[in-house]
């Protein structure tokens, strides 16, 4: 007799976890209730436009609207790779691109790093409140703010210049300098707010670790070496596979705010040829077409990198 009341014992908790699910979310139905909101405006916003994607495949017409406008057998796409302008502006796109990912992906990690080594707490206070600060500005002030600091006649560096004999240079003209002020600027910006994740990532490392390291005799220099640097290392390669999905993605309210014709050789960039394609020229279905090729090589880039990361250690974003 005890046997079968162990059994149905057993069985009894095996059925449980089939209907612990719909129990929680009994229990939690506000919280799903509060969720809601943000899905339906998610999915208004975000999912229902992609409707207008279709005219990528068209020759749209506002007259005869999106479905009634002719198809046109992939004409765009196959414009795309036979125009000058948009294969310069995928160059440059590629280009400024890597470069940020190089040099301004790095900079909030190391910042990070440097920040979780101050023990002076106000000190580090004042230094984290001035490093987020520019980041809830948003580019078109900071762009004039730029524009005076690089002018020729008013801006700080070029009286610098001047002041050592120099004579003035035109950065924002420059196609020699145009891109230099792009990297300084972004990191500038972003190096504050994009340390917060890796600050709350260190915050969570376990003290013991730090203990045994210095009880071993390591300084702060190794214990940030080969303690603190791996710990934070999963986080970074999530965002380094995001950072990934977004390579055609080169900052287009940066470089709006910032590049002028003279130049379009090194600065022009898809988002901005899309603009101007787009809302200048009113080819809104190749301007489609430009943005769908650009979305479609953002996700390749996020399953491949996620992919080759997956084989070589146990992180990645699934």
């Amino acid at each position: 007799m005890e046997a079968k009341a162990n059994i149905a014992d057993k069985t009894v908790e095996i059925k449980n976890p089939k209907n612990s699910t719909w129990e929680q979310v009994k229990k939690m139905k506000l919280l799903y209730v509060m969720l809601l909101f943000p899905a339906i405006m998610l999915f208004i916003f975000n999912y229902l436009p992609m409707y207008g994607v279709i005219i990528a495949f068209k020759n749209f017409s506002p007259g005869l609207g999106i479905w009634d406008s002719p198809w046109n057998d992939l004409e765009h796409f196959k414009r795309l790779f036979t125009d000058f302008m948009f294969l310069r502006a995928l160059k440059n796109t590629l280009i400024i691109s890597i470069l940020k990912i190089a040099i301004a992906f790095p900079a909030p990690i190391i910042f990070a790093l440097l920040l979780n080594e101050i023990r002076n707490q106000k000190f580090l206070k004042v230094t984290q409140s001035i490093s987020y600060l520019p980041h809830f500005m948003s580019w078109v002030i900071l762009s004039a703010m730029i524009i005076e600091v690089f002018s020729p006649q008013r801006g700080i560096i070029n009286f610098i210049i001047t002041s050592f004999g120099g004579d003035p240079v035109n950065f924002l003209a420059s196609k020699v300098f145009f891109i230099p002020v792009l990297l300084l600027t972004d990191i500038w910006k972003e190096i504050g707010y994009g340390a917060i994740i890796y600050l709350a990532t260190i915050a969570s490392i376990d003290p013991a670790l730090y203990e045994a390291a210095e009880m071993d005799g390591a300084g702060r220099f190794k214990k940030m070496i080969h303690i603190t640097l791996p710990s934070i290392m999963p986080m970074v390669i999530i965002l380094f596979i995001l950072r990934l999905g977004g390579i055609l993605n080169a900052g287009f309210d940066q470089i709006l705010n910032l590049y002028n014709p003279l130049v379009y050789e090194v600065a022009d960039i898809i988002d901005t040829y899309v603009y101007r394609s787009g809302l200048e020229q009113f080819q809104f279905d190749y301007a489609t077409a430009v943005g769908l090729f650009k979305n479609v090589i953002g996700i390749i880039f996020i399953l491949g990198a996620n992919a080759i990361i997956r084989r070589k250690s146990e992180h990645g974003i699934w």
